[in-house]
């Protein structure tokens, strides 16, 4: 049978149209405002941007169809259910009477009408590398590792505290001079001074607007809180971000802990959370916001991602969560260098497998080959064998096809990185109703996970390892070399990741179909 299913997947895999492009195949000029809205969704060959063609599917292949619901689980740092453009697609658990103080559905988790969140009030967290450093030197190889990591990261993390105080100086003294808070590029250009103090706080403000852009102030907003947390919590050994949660974290059995906010106390925490669901879900053709890759779903929100590393236990509790919840795919945007309890995460895989259930993975976002040094959580004990069928880890994608159409800060890898997504500029929701461009491996997920959930909603037949084979082989293929990482070296694509190809919703589906139909007339042996 087996055989079988494999025949099967290569000969449809051939059967789909599998046009090349030359590197030299781009759209000229910038994109206008509305294409990157939705430059995602669009197609390579109608468009020249390197998306998905969402657009094209659901124009072409899904206007007459009905799917099936599908639940789709955000593992992340909450997700803002009161959303406009996502309260609709919230998870409901009807098992659960809301607000009661009862475990109406004895699954040890009092009122998850939403679902969870493993961090409870908890929000900000240390890095791995941090909490392995406090337990103290047992001589291990994971500690010395863990002790170099710190000091290069300590070391850097203090150069960029120096740049960005002397930026956040240069700001204020621009905003004191000009006696406002938001001024432009053109008021900068305007300022006359013999003070030495004042020109040079001008040429650094005309240099930050240069590489910024108009968004400037959040830019610089943006790295001073950075920069703040990476002092404060991320690498500050003193800070215990655990304690006010009240589990043992280095106890798998100590399961019942937590709360049923799916949210951070303040929400602006959970922007991330928020963004990755609204990749996949936000409500399509409403004239709100962007248009989520998959309809037909309900998005289940764990929360378990920290501003920090999260913990190893969170997480493989998490995926068990979202699957005895009914989860059919699994998005996990989030990872880190050291991972000290990994065998609760591959048991959490196989339970997943066990159950069909499909998990999306982002790359990560270091600029590195993750084949030599890993990322957790991998599906692999030896970063060459996996573990099980169900896990697919995304790459991130550029909106400029050519040779730069990797994303710089992209992790890669020929044996574990699967297929790559876009993930650059991808405009969706964020908490208070609001909406954003976010960028990294953390959007290419949720985009691949969203074309996921559409085959697994018109196509609820095929299995899990399936749909990942199907996302894989039904790509567009990129058969010129590209840069990786951020010192740009060129490799063939097909190094970059184990397909060689960019996801393609309309493919996928075509082959799903043609896969889904053979399936049902295929006999069981």
């Amino acid at each position: 049978m087996k055989f079988i299913k494999i025949l099967v997947l290569a000969l449809f895999t051939s059967a789909i149209s599998a046009q090349t492009f030359d590197k030299n195949f781009t759209k000229k000029g910038e994109l206008s405002e509305q294409q990157l809205q939705r430059w995602s969704h669009l197609d390579l060959l109608k468009d020249t941007i390197p998306g998905m063609s969402v657009d094209k599917a659901y124009a072409e292949l899904l206007k007459d169809k009905k799917g099936t619901k599908v639940i789709v689980g955000v593992i992340d740092s909450g997700v803002d259910i009161d959303h406009e453009d996502l309260k609709s697609v919230i998870w409901t658990n009807k098992k659960e009477i809301s607000n009661n103080g009862i475990d109406d559905d004895k699954n040890g988790y009092i009122d998850d009408v939403h679902g969870w969140n493993f961090l409870g009030e908890s929000n900000n967290e240390n890095l791995e590398l941090v909490r392995i450093l406090k337990k103290g030197d047992d001589g291990s190889d994971m500690y010395k590792a863990a002790q170099a990591e710190f000091d290069k990261k300590n070391d850097k993390m203090l150069k960029e505290k120096y740049q960005v105080d002397f930026i956040v100086s240069a700001d204020k003294t621009i905003r004191e001079f000009l006696n406002k808070e938001n001024y432009t590029e053109d008021e900068v250009k305007g300022i006359s001074s013999t003070d030495r103090k004042i020109y040079q706080s001008k040429m650094i403000m005309l240099s930050m607007i240069d590489q910024a852009g108009s968004g400037f102030h959040d830019e610089i907003s943006d790295y001073k809180e950075y920069i703040g947390d990476q002092v404060n919590y991320n690498l500050n050994k003193d800070f215990d971000g655990r304690k006010v949660v009240g589990d043992n974290p280095e106890d798998i059995n100590d399961r019942n802990y937590g709360n049923n906010v799916v949210y951070s106390k303040d929400r602006k925490d959970s922007l991330h959370g928020t963004h990755v669901a609204g990749i996949i879900a936000q409500i399509r053709n409403n004239g709100v916001g962007g248009d989520g890759v998959a309809n037909n779903v309900e998005i289940l929100p764990v929360r378990a991602v920290p501003n920090g590393d999260e913990y190893d236990k969170d997480i493989a509790l998490a995926i068990r969560y979202a699957v005895d919840n009914g989860a059919k795919v699994i998005n996990g945007s989030f990872g880190k260098d050291f991972s000290p309890h990994k065998e609760w995460v591959w048991d959490a895989m196989k339970y997943a497998e066990s159950k069909d259930v499909l998990l999306v993975f982002a790359a990560g976002n270091d600029g590195k080959n993750i084949d030599v040094e890993p990322t957790f959580p991998m599906d692999t004990k030896d970063k060459n064998k996996e573990l099980v069928k169900n896990v697919i880890t995304i790459g991130a994608l550029n909106n400029n096809f050519g040779e730069n159409v990797l994303a710089d800060f992209s992790n890669y890898g020929a044996k574990n990185v699967d297929v790559f997504s876009p993930g650059v500029k991808i405009y969706a929701t964020i908490p208070d109703n609001k909406f954003k461009y976010e960028q990294g491996t953390s959007m290419a997920s949720p985009n691949a996970a969203g074309v996921a959930a559409l085959i697994r909603s018109y196509y609820p037949n095929l299995k899990a390892a399936q749909v990942k084979e199907i996302l894989m082989k039904s790509g567009t293929p990129i058969t010129f070399d590209v840069a990786v990482g951020t010192s740009a070296d060129k490799m063939p694509f097909s190094k970059a990741c184990v397909s060689g190809k960019m996801i393609n919703a309309y493919n996928a589906l075509k082959m799903a179909e043609s896969i889904s139909k053979k399936t049902k007339k295929t006999p069981k042996l």
